[in-house]
Formats: structure tokens, C-alpha cells, sequence
């Protein structure tokens, strides 16, 4: 039970305030220390799934060991009952600390070791544990404060914590996220998480404060404090250092947008890459040739009307529209920051040939699978330019609710063609795409072409430590009526790295590999987490 210490009277004669307002200022303060907690544990879950991959496993990960340890906490904070204000100062402080910094060294550890799993693990369970020895040790100040029933101080505390955890749960996405980012935002909760802890025991409960634990706790704050702010201040320079020891010395463009963090490194069309959310989507010296065999296969047909899902760099659209006799190219891209960067950028424009110049070309900025639910018209060819599917964000858009709605967009005769993803190194991703695609009643001819490139190897320094493998891409082919034949359409611009021989062999190569027997990728049961 609460500690019994106190009688009603000596409690509320020891406080500078009357017991209504203590009360009130105890569960002020759960309710920011509550917002302040939620806020730490939503930025590791997002800097995480940003940083490691997979979001349903970070989340997963984060929300499991911390309940866990809110556990650990509940249990340790018996011990601290009978010093309940000085217990909570100090785990406050410490909280507004941990939590504060836990996504500047998880970045840190990302960056310069190439490993942040250990990190989030070793956070979680800390800031669990913390969160969790703050409601013994704030029951047993609000009864310091004004004795009543256990029950209606047990309804009153978790109120109090619920609400704090609505408002902090919002107003990470909608607030710190789009407008300080995860470093300064989780950096700025911890001081007011060190400020409202230190602010009600060092006022409401001062009186149960000896000399000695009143100066810690005004030394401990203000260090915290002090440290946090400092910084914040140093944010900036931090978060160039780290994208140096992450993408090397030639970033150019580093901004997060609406949707994801947008980094452009080198300056020519041998160096420049392109990076979303810190995965390499475009590499300049091999782009060509992932974008003509995703491409060209597909415009063997007719293809007046060709519909682009994703591929906002422009890449895709540029070899769509060598094709002279496209009449109107529809390209649906979820980030308005990519498209405009492929608009404005002068080496990326100049890699997709000034493609959005041409008049053919329309760009709409949507989700791709909420665009295809309301989509009115047919077209000839539609080109899935996704991110992969091991991305847990993206697994609904290789789902085979997916390929019906692009099934129910083709025009007679028309066709679909998917990066499945690396086929010899992801082999049931590949093939649990392709399968998907059948679900949807699609009619498939699968495709493999590989070739060199120079990938980053791990590593702090893997943006200028390079090895030579091998890159293989696996696409899928698809039509509605039967399926589509491998080759290149006749009379069109001759592709620099692909021929109609060279693409017979890729469809003869993908049906030895064939995995038989996967079932497809749904909505309610996504498959692509298996093959990780």
C-alpha cells in the first residue's frame, strides 16, 4: 500500500500550497512527464524503422521491451517509497536525459558503427524501466498531498497519464516531427520532461527535501538542462558529421519532407546518387540499365496511354517517353519533395532528361494505392516503379489487392511490369511477388537481369568504401487476358544495355530459379517480413 508515513494533517502542513492545488500540480506533472514518455518511445520506433528497416519489427521491438521494463520499474520503485520526492526527481532527471539523447546515439551508433539494434534495445528497456517507477512514486506524493480512497487516486493518476499520452502521441507526427525533426524534438521533450519534474519537487515537496538532496537535484537538473540545450544548439553540425560518415563527403541535398528523409549526393552522371530514408534508390552509373529493363519490356505492345506508380525521380518516365508515339504519360508519386528535387535539381534533372518539361507527361501526388481505388480510365502499360517490398510501409502496394486494382486499369491487351526485388539474394520476396500478382488473376512472365555496381559495403565509412557485386533485378511481366510476350517493342528506341535476345534468356533464367508453391502477399496477411 502507499506509504502510511504522514498523517493527513502533518502531510498537508509540510506543503507550500493548499492540498487542491498540490493535487492539481502532481497530476499536471504526470500528465507532461506521460507525454514526454510517449513522445521517446515514438521516436525510437520511427528513427528505427528509418534507421534498421521493417517498421512492424521495430515497433514490435520498442513496445515490447519497454512494457516489460515499465514492469522492472514498478517493482524497483518499492524500494524508493519512503524518499518518494527525491526518488522522482532523480528519476526524472535521469528520464529527461536518456530519453532526451536516445535518438542523437542511436543515429550516432548508426552512423559511425553501422549497427543501432543493440542501441534501441538497450534505450527501450532503460526508458521503460523509468517511465515505469513513476506512477508508485507519484501515488505516493498525491497522497502526500491530499488523502483519499486508493482507487480514486489510482482513477485520478491514469487519467492524468492517458491524457498526457494522447497529447504527446500527437503531437509527435503532427507537431515535433514535421517541425523540429526527431533529433531536436526528442532533445527539447527532455528538457521540459527535466523542467516538470524538477518544478514540482523542488516547490511542492521542498520541505521533504534535506539540504544535501536539494542541491543534487538543483545540480542534476540544471546540468541536464544545460546539456540538452547545448545540444540543441549543436544539432546542425551533428547531423552534417553524421551524414558524412553515412553518405561521405559529396551530400549536396540533405531535407526531410512530408514523407521521408530525401539526401543527393555527388554532382555528375557518374557520382550522383540518390538516397530515400537512407536506402539508395538511383545510382547513376547504373541507373540505365534497371530502368531499361523495367521499361522497355512493358511498351512491347500498344502504349498511348502509360500509367507510372512511384518513380518520381523521373527516371522511368524519361524511357517511357522516348517512345514517340506515347500520347500521355500518368505519373503518381507519394513525394512531392522527389518530384520537385527531379524538377529543380540540375544533375538529376539532367540524368532524367528533363522529363517533366515534356507536355506528355502529367504528375499527380498521391498514394498510389488510394489513387487506383477512385482511378477512372484504361491504360496500355502501367509501370510499378515502387520502393521494395521488404519495406513494411510499402508491403500493401505488392499486395494482391494491389495488382487487382492495377488489373482493373488496363486497357485490353494491356500490361503491368514490377520490380519484385533482388531475385538471387531475395529469392520468396521475388516469387511472393510474382504469386500476388497471379492472385490478382494477372498472367505472368517473369524476367531476371543483373549487372555490376558498386554498392556500399558496411562500415563507418561505407559511403567511400566501395565493392564490386553483382546487382540483380528481378521483374515480373504481367497482362490481364494471357501473358505478355518477352521482347522489344518494333520500331522503338534501341535500349543501351538490354537486347531482345539478352531478354529471352532473362525469362528462361527466372523460370529455372521458379520457387513453386508460395502463397501471395494479402492486406491482412503480408508475406515479404519471411524472406529477411
Amino acid at each position: 500500500m502507499i506509504d502510511q508515513q504522514v498523517s493527513l494533517r502533518g502531510g498537508a502542513a509540510r506543503l507550500p500550497v493548499r492540498p487542491r492545488t498540490g493535487r492539481f500540480l502532481v497530476l499536471a506533472a504526470v500528465f507532461v512527464c506521460a507525454a514526454c514518455g510517449l513522445v521517446y518511445e515514438l521516436e525510437l520506433v520511427a528513427l528505427a524503422s528509418y534507421l534498421i528497416g521493417d517498421s512492424v519489427t521495430q515497433a514490435s521491438i520498442v513496445l515490447s521491451v519497454m512494457v516489460f521494463a515499465m514492469g522492472v520499474g514498478s517493482l524497483l520503485a518499492k524500494r524508493l517509497r519512503s524518499h518518494a520526492a527525491v526518488g522522482f526527481g532523480l528519476i526524472e532527471t535521469a528520464l529527461a536525459l536518456i530519453g532526451g539523447s536516445s535518438a542523437l546515439v542511436l543515429y550516432a551508433s548508426f552512423a559511425w558503427i553501422g549497427e543501432s539494434r543493440l542501441a534501441l534495445i538497450v534505450f527501450s528497456f532503460t526508458i521503460g524501466v523509468l517511465i515505469g517507477a513513476e506512477i508508485p512514486l507519484l501515488m505516493t506524493l498525491i497522497q502526500r498531498v491530499d488523502r483519499q480512497d486508493a482507487g480514486g487516486t489510482v482513477a485520478d493518476l491514469f487519467a492524468a497519464d492517458y491524457v498526457g499520452a494522447l497529447v504527446g502521441g500527437l503531437a509527435f507526427p503532427f507537431l515535433l516531427l514535421p517541425v523540429l525533426g526527431q533529433l531536436t524534438g526528442a532533445l527539447l521533450t527532455g528538457v521540459v520532461n527535466a523542467a516538470a519534474g524538477g518544478a514540482l519537487v523542488l516547490w511542492v515537496f521542498r520541505r521533504d527535501l534535506t539540504p544535501g538532496s536539494r542541491l543534487l537535484l538543483i545540480v542534476a537538473n540544471a546540468a541536464v538542462i544545460a546539456v540538452l540545450a547545448l545540444t540543441t544548439a549543436l544539432v546542425d553540425d551533428f547531423e552534417r558529421a553524421a551524414r558524412r560518415a553515412v553518405y561521405g563527403d559529396g551530400v549536396r541535398v540533405a531535407v526531410q519532407t512530408e514523407v521521408q528523409e530525401v539526401v543527393l549526393t555527388g554532382s555528375g552522371r557518374g557520382s550522383l546518387h540518390l538516397y530515400l530514408d537512407g536506402r539508395l534508390r538511383v545510382s547513376a552509373r547504373d541507373e540505365h540499365r534497371y530502368h531499361e529493363a523495367l521499361v522497355h519490356p512493358a511498351m512491347n505492345g500498344p502504349h498511348a496511354r502509360v500509367l507510372i506508380l512511384g518513380g518520381g525521380d523521373g527516371l522511368a518516365a524519361r524511357e517511357v517517353l522516348r517512345h514517340r508515339d506515347v500520347r500521355d504519360v500518368t505519373l503518381v508519386e507519394l513525394d512531392s519533395g522527389v518530384t520537385r528535387l527531379a524538377r529543380t535539381d540540375p544533375a538529376l534533372s539532367e540524368l532524367n532528361g528533363h522529363v517533366y518539361r515534356d507536355p506528355r507527361l502529367t504528375v499527380v501526388t498521391a498514394d498510389a494505392f488510394t489513387w487506383l481505388r477512385a482511378a477512372r480510365g484504361s491504360y496500355d502499360v502501367v509501370v510499378s516503379d515502387l520502393p521494395d517490398p521488404g519495406i513494411s510501409a510499402s508491403t500493401k502496394l505488392y499486395s494482391a489487392e494491389f495488382y487487382g486494382l492495377v488489373g482493373r486499369v488496363l486497357a485490353p491487351g494491356g500490361r503491368v511490369v514490377v520490380h519484385g526485388g533482388p531475385a538471387a539474394s531475395r529469392p520468396r520476396t521475388y516469387w511472393t511477388v510474382e504469386a500476388s500478382m497471379r492472385e490478382a488473376g494477372l498472367h505472368t512472365r517473369p524476367y531476371l537481369i543483373g549487372g555490376r555496381l558498386s554498392d556500399f559495403a558496411a562500415g563507418p565509412d561505407r559511403a567511400t568504401r566501395r565493392t564490386q557485386a553483382v546487382r540483380d533485378w528481378g521483374f515480373v511481366l504481367a497482362g490481364a487476358g494471357r501473358a505478355p510476350e518477352l521482347g522489344l517493342a518494333p520500331g522503338a528506341p534501341e535500349p543501351h544495355s538490354l537486347t531482345a535476345r539478352a531478354l529471352t534468356d532473362a525469362g528462361r533464367e527466372a523460370e529455372d530459379a521458379r520457387l513453386p508453391g508460395l502463397p501471395p502477399s494479402t492486406l491482412v496477411h503480408p508475406r515479404y517480413w519471411e524472406d529477411r
